[in-house]
């Protein structure tokens, strides 16, 4: 033991780690489907661990480590946050805000009838509205209030509890809300109202977008006689299928393919596309020729490109298309994502700021529709260390600004502040792709490390005293985790179905958006059989991020009576 206490005191680092390594293994162990998480892994194990002895972390480390997961949640979540304030998607946008505030008023109701500190407060929100970023918002403006230093390790112990006790039953109560609460609530069966999405989407037929999916992509050549003197334009249509003729090679010399380019008897051109229809080209065109070198000419690509156009946002397939125009010539949709998940495809599936199209074509012809959408993901992407400093710094330059509210000075602290220039970052990248570069490899790895480790310094440094809070107030807050977590989204889900009117199947995608809990999505899709749930997840999952973080100074500022 005196060997322990010696590493503790001498390399408290270790564990930290240590508790990042376990938490993380233990929240991928899925017990019939179910997974703890990470984060609550990693809070309970470094509780436990903390019980060891007394471990000191420097709060420049805690405030280093938070604020690379929160910067990193704003940039992520910048061009699809300002994308989602438009006309277009304000109904999903109103009904994260209800959830939020609800959960918001909720919290401010226990505190005040309970005379909860604003340390159980904010853990209490954390846990019970699944935001682990409340607890570094609420830790950095307790920080500002110039606490004793004990009183302030004491709060921080209590948010630790109060996030500990309620964080898994909210992540249970979301993930069983949302695919079979919710819609008993709004008298209709998932299944079946999938269906019907699904055939509203397609207009009742197949989809008249149908050409835009990949269906075995490729490029054949083939020597012209039957079009001699017809347009390439003209060649295309006849076709159809959206092919089209990417390279003329004539008396050996290149071409330009223009539309309004005559082909001539004798000429070599390249056509890109599906196979059927290029397979069905030669009474079109002529004679099909084994030509290699043209072939190997025009390679073909799959890229993965992120949708950062805002003017594209909210609208749907077949007006992409009509918008984009000309730079689609020769380009198919394979596939369309959305946080991690497949996007079912139809003429009226809307895209979202955020979303990643997966297109098919001939390498110089995505490089030109890509433009027109959005950014290339690219694996070779470095990310751009000084733009992630330098927006760091000013977040919590900004942070640190404060206004008085009665005797106590409301601050977003460093972690508010890092959100925001987060979110503005992200904007401007999406605004310009040349600077600050932040790969999804990369993003994840800051995101992950950054509460892990944050999460560890303060189960860590406070594993005692919250296990005598846990103690102490455990089943109260279970009582009232129930209530914060429960009440919230059963005023949204009414709220988005009567007063919205929203479809109850991108209802259940919003619900666990705005609570931020992918796997309530995987439910829904399972019961209702059908990826049309990912529809309404992408907005509020980015508006809530911003809104439950924000509680945490919030709910410092109501509750604290100095």
């Amino acid at each position: 033991m005196d060997t322990i206490r010696w590493i503790i005191s001498t390399a408290p680092e270790i564990f930290l780690l240590l508790a990042v390594a376990i938490g993380t293994i233990l929240g991928r162990v899925r017990i019939r489907g179910f997974a703890v998480g990470t984060t609550a892994c990693i809070l309970i194990v470094s509780v436990l661990i903390g019980q060891l002895g007394s471990f000191t972390f420097p709060s420049l480390l805690r405030v280093v480590l938070f604020s690379l997961f929160v910067f990193t949640i704003g940039y992520k979540s910048g061009p699809e946050f300002f994308a989602s304030l438009s006309i277009r998607t304000l109904a999903q946008v109103a009904m994260a805000l209800i959830l939020g505030g609800t959960g918001l008023l909720i919290v401010l109701a226990f505190a005040f009838a309970f005379k909860l500190d604003p340390g159980t407060a904010s853990g209490l929100a954390a846990g019970a509205l699944t935001q682990s970023s409340v607890i570094g918002t609420a830790s950095g403006a307790l920080a500002q209030l110039g606490l004793p230093k004990a009183l302030l390790e004491q709060q921080e112990a209590n948010i630790a509890a109060g996030y500990a006790v309620t964080y898994v039953l909210g992540y249970i109560l979301t993930l069983l809300y949302v695919p079979f609460v919710a819609p008993k609530l709004m008298g209709v069966n998932l299944k079946d109202e999938a269906k019907k999405l699904e055939i509203e989407l397609s207009g009742g037929e197949p989809p008249k977008t149908e050409n835009l999916h990949y269906q075995k992509f490729q490029a054949r050549a083939y020597r012209v006689t039957a079009a001699a003197g017809r347009t390439v334009k003209s060649i295309e249509d006849a076709i159809g299928s959206r092919t089209a003729i990417e390279r003329i090679v004539r008396q050996g010399a290149d071409i330009e393919p223009h539309l309004d380019t005559v082909l001539e008897a004798g000429d070599d051109i390249v056509i890109a596309g599906r196979t059927a229809a290029i397979v069905a080209a030669k009474p079109v065109i002529g004679t099909e020729i084994d030509a290699d070198e043209i072939l190997k000419a025009m390679p073909g690509n799959v890229i993965d490109v992120l949708v950062d156009n805002r003017n594209l946002h909210g609208r749907s397939l077949q007006d992409i298309v009509e918008r984009v125009g000309g730079s689609a010539r020769g380009v198919f949709l394979r596939a369309l994502t959305r946080m991690g998940r497949e996007v079912p495809m139809s003429a009226d599936t809307r895209i979202y700021v955020g979303d990643v199209m997966t297109l098919v074509g001939t390498s110089r012809n995505i490089e030109r529709a890509a433009g027109q959408v959005g950014q290339i993901l690219r694996s070779g992407d470095r990310t751009d260390i000084a733009f992630l400093a330098a927006g760091i710094a000013v977040g919590l330059l900004a942070g640190l600004a404060s206004v008085k509210v009665g005797g106590v000075a409301l601050t977003l602290g460093g972690g508010g502040g890092a959100l925001i220039a987060g979110l503005v970052c992200g904007w401007l990248r999406s605004r310009r792709p040349t600077m600050g570069a932040m790969p999804p490899a990369a993003q994840q790895t800051l995101s992950d490390l950054g509460l892990g480790g944050f999460i560890a310094a303060i189960g860590l440094g406070n594993g005692h005293s919250a296990m005598v809070a846990i103690q102490a107030h455990g089943l109260l807050l279970v009582g009232m985790g129930l209530v914060v977590t429960l009440v919230p989204l059963v005023v949204a889900t009414l709220f988005a179905r009567y007063v919205l009117h929203m479809n109850p199947v991108v209802i259940c995608g919003a619900l666990a958006g705005a609570m931020t809990v992918d796997a309530a999505v995987t439910g829904a899709c399972e019961v209702a059989e059908s990826q049309t749930p990912v529809l309404g997840v992408a907005v509020p999952y980015a508006v809530g991020n911003v809104v439950l973080t924000v509680l945490g100074p919030i709910i410092v500022a109501a509750t604290f009576t100095g």
